[in-house]
């Protein structure tokens, strides 16, 4: 039988990560309160050292590995937040850190995880990929695999982040959090059910990326054929026999959001809360939002960590207004004539919605002879005035077809 983490290693924890790590705020959340009609408070882990919680297990099982394993080195396998953790762990304590990352990882993780002090290497498609590349790594060259989350070290360090929400929100009743390979959710269930049984841990996945379910259901861990979302920092393929056993056991559900529903979950943050997160780290927040989970309040969402690259956050803003309604790519089919665009743009503008872009295509086999199609990028302030706009547009006689923008 897996033994299993506990209260006092998660404690012993805290100790060890005093000096190390940030006591990360927990905020308000206006929307999410109104929305279920109780206090919502977001643990901001996307603040913490490193930009996730990440740091909290890397730093504590490097800084319990002996002096002979210490001067051998380190290796790690991430899609990023790990490989952040791993590597300023490592050059904290003097320990020198390789990291192999999927090819194609995030740039600007990649970039911090160097500027950290870490060697990278690329092998495989997915995080697990890229661990099992660790894994021979460690095995030819004798470094020490800090694993992403299965391992007892690691869980503990993570159960921290719940020791700070029961003091910071004494009466919560559920905390919700992301879950990719479970050591998150897996530490702060460890801490919550042996201080408060009666607060539910509720873990959220992503519908292309979740492993919990078909392995919870068939009662050992189960691999994914496959899996796309935008939320790497969650995409795992499957879990691990630690974190299963700690999840299987104490953790009160697991749930799935969609990607338009981790898209608006990041809007809403950084356009209500003010808070720049990765996809992975607003997925407790969609869970909440879409109504995955209706959880008793207070009610405490974890935003798991902020390392998301630029280019990404503008394709799913874009992804989250289309998911609410608020931004349209059309492609309107009018008449080769003089003056024709002028009269598109002219309706738009009195139906008080704003051109993004515009692209004309005049050389099209779809075309008849003297036809143009006009692609359009609209912000509307809502499904309402986009279906209104839609039906100016129709009314007219032009020939319209949309689709919401595409976030990967």
């Amino acid at each position: 039988m897996t033994e299993l983490v506990t209260l006092a290693d998660v404690v012993a924890a805290r100790a060890a990560l005093a000096d190390v790590v940030r006591v990360t705020p927990l905020e308000p959340s206006r929307p999410l309160t109104d929305l279920l009609g109780g206090p919502v408070w977001l643990k901001c882990e996307h603040l913490q050292r490193a930009g996730s919680y990440k740091v909290r297990g890397a730093y504590l099982r490097i800084s319990r590995l002996t002096a002979q394993q210490r001067q051998r080195g380190v290796v790690a396998a991430s899609a990023g937040n790990h490989a952040q953790g791993v590597a300023l762990a490592a050059g904290l304590l003097g320990i020198t850190s390789t990291v192999f990352m999927p090819v194609g990882a995030p740039l600007p993780k990649v970039a911090a995880t160097k500027r950290y002090g870490a060697h990278v290497e690329f092998s495989g498609s997915t995080v697990d990929e890229a661990l099992d590349a660790a894994r021979e790594y460690a095995d030819r060259t004798g470094a020490v695999l800090i694993h992403p989350f299965d391992h007892p070290d690691v869980i503990a360090g993570q159960g921290t982040v719940a020791l700070e929400i029961l003091e910071q929100c004494p009466q919560v009743t559920t905390i919700v959090t992301a879950v990719g390979g479970g050591g998150l959710v897996s530490g702060i269930a460890v801490a919550v059910k042996a201080l408060r049984p009666d607060v539910r841990v509720i873990g959220v996945q992503a519908d292309n990326a979740a492993a919990f379910p078909p392995s919870l259901s068939a009662g050992a861990p189960v691999r994914l054929d496959s899996m796309r979302t935008i939320a790497d920092g969650i995409a795992v393929g499957r879990p691990g026999e630690l974190t299963f056993a700690h999840v299987s056991k104490l953790v009160d559900e697991i749930v799935t959001v969609s990607e338009e529903e981790i898209s608006q979950a990041l809007l809403m943050l950084l356009e209500r809360g003010k808070q720049v997160v990765e996809p992975a780290g607003s997925a407790a927040v969609a869970a909440l939002l879409s109504g995955a989970v209706r959880p008793a309040t207070p009610t405490v969402a974890v935003l798991s960590g902020g390392n998301i690259d630029p280019l990404l956050l503008l394709r799913v803003i874009e992804y989250g207004l289309a998911a609410a309604g608020r931004y349209l790519r059309l492609t309107i089919r009018c008449g080769d004539r003089p003056g024709e665009l002028a009269a598109v743009l002219s309706l738009i503008a009195e139906q008080r919605a704003n051109v993004v872009d515009v692209e004309h295509q005049r050389r099209s086999p779809r075309l008849r002879l003297g036809e143009v199609e006009v692609g359009l990028s609209v912000e509307t302030r809502g499904p309402e005035h986009s279906e209104a706009l839609v039906r100016a547009l129709r009314g007219r006689g032009y020939l319209v077809s949309f689709a919401a923008a595409e976030a990967d």
